[in-house]
């Protein structure tokens, strides 16, 4: 089994794989620890992930907190993570550079090989096996690598191949895979700021920036505390419209970062360096996810949430995910076995992410956008209901308010087609 790239999905398929006691390969093109541009918030379905791996006793230096701080046209909220039977109620924020690099490890100890400073370069295929019905990609036996130190080349081969390289995937591109351009693209820019609320018990979301003219834009800006002097600011931009697509994120962070609450002391002067940003895939936008023995994960797939731009939770649901068909897979299942992981991906975020993609569209129009949320923000009972269907936390053991009002979404989105 070769894994290509050992972020969130790539290290939990390599975890899940090699605790079940098969023999996994995983090769990654940095160093761990290395630097990732990212929120750096874990929300509760990441903890559930790490708690699972055995990796959450490892966060001890982390900062937890209790919930979401809502603000927008002028309101304040205080919204507190939803009680729910499979998640707990918290969560950390912690640097990629430090988390990947925890999780990555737990899949080293657990019996994965790993080989850091390894870019998979070329993929390995196989021209004299045919492409079964539905696999979309060709087949993959492995991967030609490169030593980023010395430059050597070699080949590993193997039954399975797992394309978890990230959003930008070069191995995945290599292999066929690409974007649907008529989904959900996020653009995010984040940067860190030394600040006197680093230990805040809440992370902060603005539901209301603005462009340089004034205007309310489909995105938010966060500011999330890391609890060891630094604070981790950023905005994200959904990309839904032609409108939006030349809105400099940029411009758009300095405006942010401006007009943030005086109590963070968010200024040129805090900032520890450039801002950083890229390009998110959202929603199940990329795709074919599937070969006859090649399965597709993570960002890699396009798997971020479209409803609040989460990529870490999905990456190692997916990597977990993946893991389990190809388990099957090696036992004897063969091809049938990954055709499974569709099945399972299409079970856990099919139709949540029709949804969004909905929900999306919606907020791409100005003025639906103030309605829809300076509605909200009046009203915290609402807002906690937005808050468990937007973080994914509705709960299966009862009927309230947020469960109802997402069956109501989610009947209106089995109406549309599915690509929609």
């Amino acid at each position: 089994m070769l894994i290509v790239g050992g972020g969130p999905s790539g290290s939990s398929c390599a975890y899940w794989l090699a605790e079940a006691g098969w023999d996994v390969a995983l090769v990654e093109k940095k160093v761990f620890p290395r630097e990732k541009t990212c929120g750096d918030g874990l929300t509760p379905r990441s903890v559930r992930q790490l708690a699972d791996m055995g990796v959450e006793g490892s966060l001890a230096g982390a900062h937890r907190f209790s919930g979401l701080r809502a603000h927008g046209f002028g309101k304040v909220l205080d919204l507190p993570w939803p009680e729910h039977p499979s998640f707990p109620s918290y969560g950390y924020v912690i640097t990629r550079h430090d988390l990947d690099a925890l999780v990555n490890d737990r899949a080293t100890k657990s019996g994965a090989t790993v080989w850091q400073g390894t870019e998979a370069v070329e993929p390995i295929l196989d021209t004299s096996l045919s492409r079964p019905a539905g696999a979309g990609l060709p087949s993959c036996v492995g991967a030609v690598v490169k030593d980023k130190a010395t430059g050597d080349r070699r080949e590993i081969r193997a039954r399975y191949v797992v394309v978890a390289d990230g959003a930008n995937s070069r191995f995945g591109r290599a292999l066929g895979t690409s974007r649907d351009r008529k989904q959900p693209m996020g653009m995010a820019l984040r940067g860190y700021y030394t600040s006197p609320g680093h230990d805040q018990p809440f992370i902060e979301s603005h539901l209301d920036i603005r462009d340089a003219e004034g205007e309310v834009v489909p995105g938010y800006g966060w500011i999330f505390p890391l609890g060891d002097g630094r604070v981790n600011v950023g905005v994200g931009l959904l990309s839904t419209d032609r409108r939006w697509k030349g809105v400099n994120t940029g411009t758009l962070m300095q405006h942010f970062v401006a007009g943030a609450p005086e109590e963070w002391e968010l200024t040129p002067a805090t900032a520890l360096g450039p801002p950083t940003g890229g390009k998110l895939p959202m929603g199940l936008a990329v795709g074919p996810r599937l070969g006859a023995t090649t399965l597709v994960v993570g960002d890699a797939a396009g798997c971020i949430n479209p409803f609040n731009g989460e990529g870490i939770a999905y990456g190692y649901e997916t990597g977990r995910l993946a893991a389990v068909s190809l388990g099957e897979a090696l036992s004897g299942d063969g091809y049938a076995a990954l055709q499974r992981y569709e099945d399972r991906l299409e079970e856990a975020y099919g139709l949540y992410y029709r949804v969004a993609r909905a929900f999306i569209r919606v907020i791409a129009n100005p003025d639906l956008m103030k309605l829809c949320v300076g509605t909200g923000m009046h009203s915290e009972t609402l807002m906690n209901w937005i808050l468990r269907i937007m973080s994914n936390l509705m709960r299966p053991d009862e009927t309230g308010p947020a469960e109802a009002a997402y069956r109501a979404l989610s009947g209106i989105a089995r109406l549309a087609p599915a690509g929609a």
